[in-house]
């Protein structure tokens, strides 16, 4: 408890500094993570191998770093949407072309998350001002499960529902005024996954995407979470409302969803979750990428 206490103690310290002192305090831990987390080192090369088979190794070996940089300032800055008031939240991460949620405002919304890095934090800053529902999978260490939900649903515009408990909670408040921040982009194994393409390569992916908008009607407005293009602070940018959505056709529609978080990394590779496994899930009769290490 002590050691959660002193990590508490330590995000609500660097929540005063400024953007730029902790992403430059977050430069030599991020070189250490380098040196000393080869496990996810490998990951993060391995999968920028399959996303980019054109790039060159010093390429990838470049966002690769760069990835581990933003990761950890990301890891930094927990204390701004943990401990923060909703003022310096608002600085510290600004609400982009809002207009597209607005265009659609008063009929269920599915706000479209993938795992960019500034994904939290954009999701606490838009519960501070409107209602938003979101999942996450539980802690196994009981105190620190606990923790993060207190933290995360500080705002009382806020609801936090267990991965474990399924989307019947979600399908229940589905609808206006409630949005839902879903995260789209991780591999939960074969179980209800189709296997859809994620830069020419077979992904394991949830298709609830279109499934949740067929059984609410809800529309789907994309919302990237990253660092701010000034370097400044982070941004929860919008998109339009997805047209067509669904079509019927469930693996075209996550098709669709792949590309779309495709093009939004080509932008900012290096704030892609790289260090998560996306291609653990093989088809059968395939071999692992990661070396055999399913973990």
């Amino acid at each position: 408890m002590l050691v959660i206490r002193f990590l508490q103690g330590l995000l609500w310290s660097l929540q005063w500094l400024p953007y730029r002192a902790v992403r430059a305090l977050a430069a030599p831990l991020a070189w250490l993570a380098w040196q000393v987390a080869g496990s996810r080192r490998r990951v993060t090369l391995t999968n920028l191998r399959l996303c980019f088979p054109d790039w060159s190794a010093q390429q990838r070996e470049q966002v690769a770093r760069e990835h581990f940089h933003m990761f950890l300032v990301s890891l930094l800055t927990q204390g701004l949407q943990w401990f923060a008031s909703r003022d310096r939240l608002s600085r510290g991460c600004t609400l982009v072309d809002i207009h597209h949620w607005d265009a659609v405002r008063g009929q269920p919304v599915i706000l479209l998350a993938p795992h960019f890095m500034g994904l939290d934090v954009a999701g606490v800053r838009i519960s501070a001002d409107y209602p938003l529902m979101s999942m996450y999978g539980k802690h196994k260490d009981e105190r620190i499960d606990t923790l993060i939900y207190r933290f995360r649903t500080r705002f009382p515009r806020g609801l936090l529902f267990s991965r474990q408990d399924g989307l019947r909670p979600v399908l229940r408040q589905l609808k206006a005024p409630y949005a839902f921040y879903y995260l789209p982009d991780l591999d939960f194994g074969p179980r209800d996954s189709l296997f859809v393409p994620f830069f020419g390569v077979a992904a394991a992916t949830v298709p609830a995407l279109a499934r949740l908008a067929r059984l609410t009607g809800a529309r789907v407005v994309p919302c990237i979470g990253r660092e701010r293009p000034d370097g400044r602070g982070y941004e929860a940018r919008f998109y339009p409302a997805w047209d067509n959505f669904p079509s019927g056709d469930t693996a075209a529609d996550t098709l669709r969803m792949n590309r779309f978080i495709e093009d939004r990394v080509r932008e900012t590779p290096a704030q892609y979750l790289w260090t998560h496994k996306r291609f653990k899930t093989r088809q059968p009769g395939e071999t692992s990428v990661y070396g055999g290490d399913t973990r």
